[in-house]
This record gives C-alpha cells, structure tokens and sequence, in this order.
C-alpha cells in the first residue's frame, strides 16, 4: 500500500486508489492513515466525524463507513491477496487500525529525513543537513490532507504537519545560511516573510541574507517593518533576540559574518541570551 497525506490525499494498493469520493469515510481513511500500525479509538473517530455531538445512530453509521473502506480495499487487494480487507483495516478493542507497515506513508519518510537533517546540522554538516532537509520538503505536494475536509481532530494533525513544514523550512536556510549560499535565498525568504508577517525567525534569517549580500540598509528595513506590525497587530516589540540583531547590524557585529562557525546554531539564536 502507498499512502500519501503531505499533500493531496492519496492512498492505493497495486496502483489502484482506495480513498473514497465521500466526505466522512474519506476522512476516517486519512485519520487511520496518519496512525498506521496505532488503535484509533471509537469515540476519536465519531469526534472526527461530528465533533461534540454525534447523532443517535453515529456508532452504526462509522461501522457503515468502516464496511465501504473495506469494500474498497477489497476491491483493489483483489481475490488472491495474502490478507483480507478486515485483516489490513482491522478491529481491535473500542477502535480500529490499518495494519500496514509504517513506511508504506510519506510522513513516515519525512520524518527520517528531517532526523537525519537535523543530525548533520548538530554535528555541524551543514551540506548533509541542507541536502537531508531539502529531500524532505520535496515530499510535499501542497498544503497536507489538502482536498480532505477535516473535523477537529484532523485539524490538530494539519496544523501539526504544516508547523513542522515551516520548521524543516527553516532549519533548511539555516544550513544555507551557514554554507554561504545568503544571495540564493533572498527571493524565498522575502516570499516566506511575505506569507508569515510576524514569524521572527524568518524575519531573522532574511536580515542576514541581506546583511551578508551588502544591502545593510535592506536588512535594517526588514526589522522596521516587522516591528511596526508587532507593535500595531499584538501591542509587543520585537523579541530580545531581534533587538540584539538588529544593534548587532548597527555595530556591524564581525559575528555577522560567520558562515559555518564551530557552534551549529540556527539564525534566530545566533543572539540568544
């Protein structure tokens, strides 16, 4: 089986796709998706499918749906398969789960690479890591579960996805960063700040990109503008961090310039306490 949920929402057996048309099964199959190998209990699907009030006959109707995600994966297994569709999507005590093997899911591959990422950049090679996290944001296809329409728990499990996205983004131009590669990374992060106007890392990283590519006055700007929109939007300065980068420019601090010192910390910590 070959599951994809870091993007459109793709599940198939022998090339054939299982993921039904209709809304509530399709998003039980992505709920069990994101926890192959894990019991997803009754009452968690049931508040997938109808949050805090589920109808008189909600427990009849999720064993319907389970029946449908059966027939379909039936279908595609075909008759001569090692194991029934009751086998693979199975029952266990107040809750179901698909039996596949946690690699058959692109999130399961994400998450090695972004490990292995992050591996290489604490033992400071920032190539690897650079390379290791690069690999696994190509895994994404778009917005994760992106044409599934998801009930409080799948919410929970996007907005999860989606931060450890933003995350390996910029653990990423942190090692780009550190490889010297500041003048390439210029258009990404002015989109990425673009989209996330008061996210201080990124603001961060784009200051140093300018910074260390000589356009001082444009990275000072970056500051001005992120620190107006804390002040008018949230009522807060910029946190210390910010501030010490931002009077770390001023003095034009030689620490600016380090690429791939001794010490592999991201950007944003660069002027940690």
């Amino acid at each position: 089986m070959k599951i994809q949920v870091l993007g459109t929402f793709g599940a198939a057996v022998n090339g054939r796709s299982i993921v039904p048309t209709a809304g509530k099964p399709r998003q039980i199959l992505a709920l069990l998706a994101l926890r192959p190998g894990q019991v997803v209990p009754v009452t968690t699907l049931m508040e997938e499918l109808w949050a805090a009030k589920p109808p008189q006959s909600g427990l009849a109707t999720l064993q319907t749906y389970i029946l449908q995600l059966r027939r379909h994966l039936g279908g595609a297994m075909g008759p001569g398969a090692a194991r029934t569709a009751k086998e693979v999507l199975a029952t266990r005590h107040n809750g179901y789960v698909m039996e596949v093997p946690a690699d058959c899911v692109d999130l399961h591959t994400y998450d090695l690479k972004v490990a292995e990422g992050r591996s290489a950049f604490e033992a400071g090679d920032d190539t690897v890591a650079a390379d290791r996290f690069q690999q696994a944001l190509a895994l994404w296809r778009g917005p994760a579960l992106v044409d599934v329409r998801v009930g409080p728990v799948l919410r929970i499990e996007v907005m999860r996805l989606e931060e450890s996205r933003l995350g390996t983004v910029e653990r990423r131009i942190d090692a780009d960063l550190r490889l010297g590669r500041h003048t390439e990374l210029i258009p990404e992060l002015t989109e990425l700040t673009a989209r996330h106007p008061q996210h201080e890392g990124l603001h961060s990283q784009a200051m140093v990109a300018l910074y260390r590519s000589g356009r001082q006055a444009s990275a000072l700007d970056v500051y001005r503008g992120l620190r107006v929109r804390l002040i008018e939007e949230l009522g807060v300065e910029p946190s210390p961090q910010m501030q010490r980068l931002h009077q770390a420019m001023l003095v034009v601090d030689p620490r600016l310039g380090v690429i791939a010192g001794p010490r592999p910390v991201s950007t944003f910590d660069l002027y940690a306490a």
